[in-house]
């Protein structure tokens, strides 16, 4: 027998003996949970991997002694969109909340996934990071923050414990630190430039995840000393991937492709159907964390999940593709989404009229991203390093496991046509089912949505139609131009966000093909106009942009609509210097949370 079908037959005979509410446990017994996470940690950088300079020897425990995942996948490759796509158990984007600190309202009806752990008869701690996108709810955590931990339990009561490092956050690349690991010895990914400095960042950056593996051995001590080990499941991960440039933040392999492992003791090894020791290619994605967590907690989901429980009695079949998005970063306004079958990954990028390397300021302090710009700068990057500051391609196509930095677009070769057109069927098909939100612009999700939460909003269908809006965007977007009338049909429709993607297409229109922009300089929506605006500068009207744009950055206006105004700006040369007053008011403005409008005036100020 071999072992595919070893595999296959171990999963029927497990789901077999489950029934849809069967206990975890003979005898009602049921595990302890505990997450160990360690931030910005591309699976690679974890020596159970296979990187001989790697030094993670509690990972590599818990690899040893439990099951290696080689295709998990984050959601998307940030922190606070991740976690709330982890804490939901919904893909960020059907939530609205794939924008980074974007802070949008829950749906009523939305409960947390530990808050059913509760009701079990779980204690629920959190030690100590939150950043869900969104407000903490009520009823989560019976104890959240620095002093949380299953000790804290009554006599007797199964925990769901998260314990969280930072050791190997990028900011632990923000200075340089004396450097234990050879920097003569790390490989350099081929976008990058083979210098000093950034042969330093990488150095430094495997001595931060070492550190990041002793700090969660700490942890695993704690729960040996306590005789724990036993009754626990342990869960190690990462958020996203990172650190180094183009990786945190970007849908590419080492964006989104973190390590991930997870210990079953003896007793409730019978969970999962493979051994300990084992490794498996099965598709896994952090959207599925909360409905296997419930899974081995005999806990039935709520029915909104959108992931699969991998584990437990309610495992679901591995699927054939997972998925990705990318929203705003920072200060930064974009648009991608992601699919990959563990082997072939699939971008479409929405907003290929900027590029992939979009200046945000927190990734600018890692001096191998300053080192990399200067070099462009200069003009000594390889067409390749140069081409991630360059306009991107709608779509994109790797071959992960013969091009493993993603730098081999192969979305045009005909050879891959099926195969392309099968991933980009996949993902349509993805974001019809989850219903996202992405294709609002932040000003106008928040605009139509009010106090709404944008998931309820965007399931009805007659003020979002998202078929509808999906199949004109990749009719303007996938081809060598938009055609005159879908152009011109676009910029005319009533719904305000396909008329947004209209003046954006305008973009890649032919001279012939191009609608007249005029009308939509004086659209009652603002991002509208100012997309307007944007797309006339590129084309040649700067003249009639200027006073659109710049009624924008009014203090009036709302925040997201003056950060998405300095986005555009940036791309447009030869302003005027009736703008730096706009944006040295700009660069004072208060704004919630990161401020990101002041992020983005000071760019242009400084530039």
């Amino acid at each position: 027998m071999n072992r595919h079908s070893f595999r296959l037959i171990a999963t029927l005979v497990l789901l077999a003996g489950f029934s849809a509410h069967a206990q975890p446990a003979p005898g009602g017994a049921r595990p302890n949970i505990l997450w160990v996470v360690a931030e910005d940690n591309t699976y690679n950088y974890v020596s159970a991997y296979g990187d001989p300079l790697a030094r993670t020897p509690n990972f590599d425990r818990l690899a040893k002694e439990g099951i290696l995942f080689e295709r998990a996948y984050s959601t998307s490759a940030v922190c606070a969109p991740t976690r709330a796509s982890i804490i939901t158990g919904m893909f960020a984007p059907a939530l609205g909340t794939q924008h980074m600190r974007s802070n949008v309202p829950m749906p009523s009806w939305m409960r947390y996934f530990p808050a059913y752990l509760r009701d079990a008869g779980y204690f629920t701690s959190n030690h100590a990071k939150t950043d869900y996108n969104a407000e903490v709810l009520s009823g989560t955590w019976d104890q959240n923050g620095n002093q949380a931990h299953w000790r804290n339990r009554k006599a007797g009561q199964p925990f769901f414990s998260v314990f969280n490092t930072t050791a190997s956050h990028e900011s632990s690349l923000h200075k340089r630190m004396a450097i234990k690991t050879d920097a003569t010895k790390v490989r350099v990914p081929a976008y990058l430039p083979d210098t000093p400095e950034v042969r330093a960042d990488i150095a430094q950056y495997y001595d931060r995840v070492s550190e990041a593996d002793r700090q969660i051995g700490e942890v695993l001590a704690e729960l040996e000393a306590d005789g724990l080990s036993d009754d626990t499941i342990i869960f190690y991960y990462s958020d996203h991937g990172g650190v180094l440039p183009r990786s945190k933040r970007f849908l590419f392999e080492n964006g989104t492709h973190p390590s991930f492992m997870i210990r079953f003791p003896k007793k409730f090894q019978y969970l999962f159907p493979l051994p300990a020791g084992s490794s498996t290619k099965e598709l896994f994605n952090w959207v599925d964390l909360a409905p296997t967590v419930l899974s081995l907690a005999g806990v039935k989901a709520p029915d909104y999940f959108q992931g699969r429980a991998f584990a437990g009695p309610a495992r679901g079949a591995a699927p054939e593709f997972t998925y990705n998005f990318r929203g705003r970063m920072d200060e930064r306004y974009d648009f991608s989404r992601a699919v990959t079958d563990g082997r072939w990954r699939y971008i479409r990028n929405y907003r290929p009229d900027v590029p992939i390397m979009q200046h945000v300021n927190y990734l600018w302090k890692m001096s191998s991203t300053r080192e990399w710009d200067r070099l462009r700068g200069e003009g000594k990057l390889t067409a390749v390093q140069r081409s991630f500051f360059e306009p991107k391609p709608a779509e994109q196509l790797f071959d992960c496991a013969s091009d493993p930095d993603n730098v081999r677009n192969l979305a045009t070769d005909p050879s891959h046509r099926a195969r392309l057109e099968r991933m980009r069927a996949a993902n349509n098909a993805h974001l019809l089912r989850i219903r996202d939100t992405g294709f609002m612009p932040e000003p106008i999700l928040r605009d139509l949505c009010g106090e709404k939460s944008p998931t309820e909003f965007s399931r009805n269908d007659r003020d979002y139609p998202l078929a509808r809006i999906i199949e004109i965007v990749d009719r303007l977007q996938l081809g060598d131009s938009p055609k005159a009338a879908e152009l011109k049909a676009a910029m005319g429709d009533p719904l305000p966000t396909i008329r947004f993607w209209g003046a954006i297409s305008a973009l890649n229109a032919s001279k012939s093909a191009l609608s007249d922009l005029t009308p939509l300089l004086r659209d009652p929506i603002g991002s509208v106009r100012i997309a307007a605006a944007y797309a006339t500068g590129r084309l040649g009207n700067t003249e009639a942009a200027w006073p659109v744009l710049a009624a924008a950055l009014g203090k009036d206006q709302r925040p997201e609509l003056r950060l998405e105004a300095l986005n555009y700006l940036t791309y447009l040369p030869n302003r005027p210097a009736s703008f730096q007053p706009l944006f040295k008011a700009a660069e004072k403005s208060e704004s919630r949370g990161e401020n990101y409008v002041a992020l983005a005036a000071k760019h242009l100020i400084e530039k």
